[in-house]
């Protein structure tokens, strides 16, 4: 539940209007203990300036810490991922290539990189296996958890760079007395994808304050994809008997076409377990009766798997070194065989490729907080984070000693036999890729705020930040020396400098009007101002209207300055038909010379209490970005190209008869977003339920001059235009509580290699019960999923036939857990 705060009389409609952007309704106050509470100033994220209203010209959703915990939630992100204002594609428990074993968030779609996540208004240390964009969900236990609140409009004024999309604030448990035990698990009705964990918090008082320390553990299980009736059998041109010029071996030292396909879905997860440990704590006392001292810590160690099929290996032999009795067979129809023959081979004698990540991620915060006679105060505080991660891939293959031993031995490669993997082993073909990287941040800031005797809002203030972050792989890999793509190291840094001021003022009564502006100089490409202006009109005590300008930035980060070229197969579709895979190697590269984004954002929008225990709010949003950091779109140069427009194929570096060995994608300032919706929110309070819906309706996504809205791709995810999510609370005793949950996801359109698509709309159903069998100890149980709704069919879609950021791949689960207090 939410906690209660003293407001004026002024702010009464303000309180119910939060409850329509919460997921739980607040606990209202009868105007007689309203008007006879004093007024609190409280913080708002979105602001720097601390006030008595709860509701300001920016739209914020708060989650509670009781809504997560009945709703079963294990992770933040399976949390954020489920809110009708994400969309796109975000990395999570179900995404098993490409992950890394981070999780992220992706509001609006605009991109992981564009949404700033922060821990008790203080910005969180990039995070994941090194050199990366975005925090890692994973590394903040849900144990300490107060709520979460989301800002979703832009705030790059208030809070500086990555804030395009919006925050996520995560707000942390603290003046916190006694001991909380908790223990919970969940299974699959399959059987599979078994989970547990166990939190321990405990606070007591001390030396005139309170300390706060807990301690969370979570194990999260596995599950195979072919375990899953939708999952069709996966069909791959490289098999494990091997191919030589598109063709197989026929057991007579011959070949013949290939008549046979491997199918991966048998070795790759669909659900990817991790294990995490984390440690945190919070201190905050008072020094004297001015001032105050507040400390806080977090340490997360992450252990995480992927599992996918054995390495395919794809090596291009020289003919000449070749045995006749081969190559022979390979002879045009004027008797000559080309320089070079494609071997392909699925490597199952080595086994399926394992991923490992180790991560380890540092958080210290201390701050200083004074408070003045003028009603004003003063603040400084500096925080440190650091990640540093350690990830390694088994049965990895060198595709230079395989193709050393498949010249040495022939007969054995081309027999399309089994090879035994000791031997493997013995020619150098097998190692483990051993990678390292990690993220660093310190940042110092100072600020100074209050209300004058006008009721005028201000706050200014002063922040340096300095950023660093690289990544090393494994040497065979910087050598181009794996099977697998190439990639170079990264390694750089950038440090920021930045001044801010906010002023709120009270026009009349009913009108107040915010304004914010922010410097930022980066040494990396000098200085960007950005502003915001907002305002709120108050009709009557019970309807209001807001609205919010501004503009934005996102500076370029480091992988994106000094990142490693490196490769990635994307799926695409080549319009020549000389590539036998939907997956096609393309080189990525970055630029040191690369700009800030820049963006415009508006919202607008009402706050209205209909009735007696009825709210609602209705807001408007529209983002525009400019100069945003993009790579090309390369099917859409592909098939420019492909219709003779040497241009296109220049910006990919394919020639124009269809060689697409060296396809490049650089990142560059030429990418551009348009977005634009309404979120509608509207909750109702009764003596025996409470009933929320959660509304997101997606007019427009424009990215780099494609319409993305209402459509589904398996490169960039989902962008529905219609997503809700729909609760109902019901106390039916004064210990025993329910809770229905369900998430609605419009029906979308796509197009794979020319084919059109369209997906279903899809309802996840979700019931809940909490149970308090006395004053210390309450268990709580559900089903997740509880139809068990199969996901949509998405062709093209990167694992198991669809977008599992999008659908739930996992099914039906049931989860429990149990909390004791003393």
């Amino acid at each position: 539940m939410y906690l209660e705060r003293p407001l004026s009389n002024a702010v009464r409609a303000a309180l119910f209007a939060s409850a329509a952007s919460s997921l739980l309704v607040v606990s209202q106050v009868s105007a007689a203990e309203t008007a006879e509470a004093s007024v609190e100033r409280i913080e708002v994220t979105g602001s720097r300036i601390n006030r008595t209203d709860v509701e300001t010209a920016s739209p914020v959703t708060v989650i509670s810490s009781d809504f997560i915990t009945q709703s079963g939630y294990s992770s933040v992100e399976e949390i954020l991922s489920a809110q009708p204002t994400a969309a796109g594609m975000n990395l999570g428990a179900t995404t098993n290539n490409g992950s890394g074993g981070s999780a992220t968030v992706n509001l609006r779609g605009m991109g992981a990189q564009r949404t700033l996540v922060l821990l008790n208004g203080r910005r969180m240390v990039s995070s994941g296996t090194g050199a990366d964009s975005a925090v890692d969900l994973n590394t903040i236990p849900v144990a300490m958890i107060k709520n979460i609140e989301i800002l979703k409009d832009g705030a790059s004024a208030v809070y500086g760079s990555d804030a395009i999309a919006g925050v996520v604030n995560i707000i942390t448990k603290k003046d916190f007395v006694g001991t909380e035990l908790t223990l919970d698990g969940s299974q699959t009705d399959k059987g599979d994808g078994t989970s547990k964990g166990a939190s321990i918090l405990h606070g007591l008082e001390l030396a005139e304050g309170n300390l706060v320390v807990g301690l969370q553990y979570s194990d999260r299980g596995e599950i195979i994809q072919s375990d899953r009736d939708f999952v069709d059998p996966g069909k791959s041109s490289f098999v494990p008997s091997g191919s030589l010029g598109g063709m197989i071996p026929d057991g007579n030292d011959g070949f013949k076409p290939r008549d046979t396909s491997y199918d991966y879905t048998d070795d790759s997860y669909a659900q990817t377990p991790n294990e995490l440990l984390s440690l945190f704590t919070a201190f905050n006392t008072a020094l004297d009766e001015d001032t105050e001292l507040s400390i806080d810590f977090m340490y997360t160690r992450r252990e995480s798997n992927q599992q996918m099929a054995p390495q395919p290996a794809n090596i291009d032999l020289e003919t000449a070194v070749l045995d006749k009795k081969y190559t022979d067979q390979f002879k045009d129809a004027d008797g000559n065989t080309s320089t070079e023959l494609n071997y392909r081979r699925r490597m199952t004698d080595a086994g399926p490729r394992i991923f490992q990540q180790e991560t380890d991620t540092y958080r210290a915060s201390i701050g200083l907080k004074g408070y003045l006679e003028n009603n004003s105060m003063w603040d400084i505080s500096a925080t440190y984070g650091r990640n540093d991660s350690k990830d390694h891939v088994q049965n990895s293959i060198h595709a230079g000693n395989m193709e050393k031993s498949i010249y040495d031995n022939q007969d054995l490669w081309f027999s399309g036999a089994p090879i035994d993997n000791s031997f493997l082993m013995s020619e150098g073909v097998i190692y483990t890729e051993d990678n390292e990287g990690g993220n660093e941040q310190f940042t110092l800031a100072a600020g100074f705020s209050g209300v004058t005797e006008s009721d005028i809002g201000y706050a200014i203030g002063f922040e340096t930040r300095h950023e660093s972050g690289y990544y090393a792989p494994d040497q065979v890999t910087q050598d181009g020396e794996s099977t697998s793509a190439q990639q170079s190291a990264t390694d750089g840094n950038y440090s920021v400098q930045s001044v801010y001021g906010e002023i709120s003022v009270p026009v009349t009564d009913e009108l107040t009007v915010e304004a914010a502006a922010r410097y930022d100089e980066y040494s990396t490409f000098g200085g960007e101002m950005t502003w915001k202006l907002g305002a709120t009109y108050r009709f009557s005590d019970s309807f209001m209207v807001r609205s919010v300008a501004a503009t934005g930035f996102r500076a370029p980060n480091v992988s994106e300055l000094y990142g490693g070229d490196s490769g990635s197969y994307d799926y695409l579709s080549d319009p020549w038909g000389n590539e036998l895979d939907a997956q096609i190697k393309v080189n990525y590269t970055s630029d040191d010379n690369l700009q800030p984004e820049e963006s415009e954002s508006f919202t607008f929008g009402v706050v209205w209490e209909a009735a007696n225990n009825l709210s609602t709010t209705v807001d408007y949003w529209a983002f525009d970005i400019t100069n945003a950091i993009s790579r090309v779109d390369v099917q859409k140069e592909l098939n420019a190209c492909f219709s003779g427009m040497q241009a296109s194929c220049d910006s990919i570096s394919v020639t124009a008869d269809g060689d697409l060995s060296n396809m490049t994608s650089a990142l560059t300032n030429i990418g551009s977003q348009k977005t634009s919706g309404v979120d509608w929110n509207i909750s109702y309070s009764h003596d025996l339920f409470k009933v929320m819906l959660d509304t997101t309706y997606l007019i427009e996504f424009e990215q780099d001059d494609t319409d993305y809205t209402g459509t589904i791709d398996g490169n960039i995810g989902g962008y529905s235009e219609v997503k809700a999510n729909l609760s109902v609370q019901s106390n039916l005793t004064e210990d025993l509580s329910v809770l229905y949950s369900a998430q609605f996801i419009q029906g979308m359109n796509g197009e794979y290699y020319g084919e059109q698509f369209s997906t279903d709309n899809v309802v996840y159903h979700n019931v809940s019960a909490s149970y308090h069998i006395n004053d210390y100890w309450t268990v709580n149980g559900g089903v997740k999923n509880a139809f068990d709704t199969e996901p949509e069919n998405v062709l093209g879609g990167t694992d198991m036939g669809t977008v599992p950021s999008i659908y739930d791949v996992v099914g039906r689960t049931m989860f429990v857990s149990t909390s004791y207090s003393f």
